[in-house]
């Protein structure tokens, strides 16, 4: 009887031992798959990059050279140049955007990406953008400086989107239209107040265009942070990328790339 009871649980004891000795080897499988990752990506010398292209200022074909540029192309190219590699793109429609990271057909996602509904299912890096919706009005305008002057005014908002909610909230008039060139048009003739839309976006565009008759007038809003995005388990890519994001914060690099293209450090 206490031979028996003694191979039992000798029986148990090996079962417990394969049990965890299976589980470390599965740690270790995953480990070593992140491992293969940024190993294969180092030999092959080329981060490839998902990114739309057409979505100025952020990544976008050069009206004059058609070269793929941009703030988000920019911060990319320089963060792999940074690791020894060579960004390499895929331009991708933002509705199949994600299916491609997870079909690997690129290893990171560099396209102004928020984490909303997608924290869990992806690694991000850390932040390398910061917006907050502004209002925009004419630049003689002083009855408009703060939300609470908002209510009772007209603005100009695609009625779709997450700005004409804000506006809504906030207790103006809304006028429906179809961007916000239209926007800035019926802004300077007159016929709105004001318009609610992305600082980026504006920034770029006062930049750009040259016009003088507009001005942001207040920020609102909550901070809309952008990160770059890769496959769940991406492991030491994404600490590498977090690397060189580093380095380029604390020289000033990340900083200036900002300016170049919206006139003020939006990185903070």
């Amino acid at each position: 009887m206490k031979k028996a009871f003694f191979a039992l649980c000798m029986m148990v004891s090996f079962a417990v031992l394969a049990a965890c000795g299976s589980s470390s080897d599965n740690g270790s499988k995953d480990n070593a798959k992140d491992s293969d990752l940024w190993a294969s990506i180092k030999e092959k010398g080329v981060l490839t990059v998902g990114t739309e292209g057409t979505y100025e200022p952020f990544t976008y074909h050069d009206k004059k050279t058609d070269k793929l540029t941009g703030y988000d192309v920019e911060v990319i190219t320089e963060a792999a140049k940074r690791l020894g590699l060579k960004a390499e793109f895929k331009e991708t429609q933002w509705d199949s955007m994600f299916a491609g990271l997870n079909s690997k057909r690129f290893d990171v996602i560099a396209n102004q990406v928020g984490k909303t509904d997608r924290e869990g299912k992806y690694d991000f890096s850390d932040k390398y953008t910061t917006s907050n919706a502004v209002v925009v009005t004419k630049k003689n305008n002083k009855d408009i400086t703060s939300e609470a002057d908002v209510k009772g005014k007209t603005s100009a908002q695609s009625l779709t989107s997450n700005y004409n909610q804000l506006a809504e909230k906030a207790g103006a008039k809304v006028e429906g239209i179809e961007g916000m060139a239209q926007a800035f048009q019926l802004i300077q003739q007159g016929r709105v107040d004001m318009t609610y839309n992305d600082k980026l976006a504006v920034l770029n565009y006062l930049k750009t265009s040259g016009n003088k008759n507009l001005k942001i007038a207040f920020e609102t809003g909550d901070p809309q942070d952008t990160f770059f995005a890769f496959r769940k388990g991406s492991g030491e890519l994404t600490d590498q990328v977090n690397k060189a994001l580093k380095e380029m914060k604390e020289d000033g690099t990340l900083s200036k790339i900002s300016k170049k293209w919206f006139g003020e450090d939006v990185t903070e």
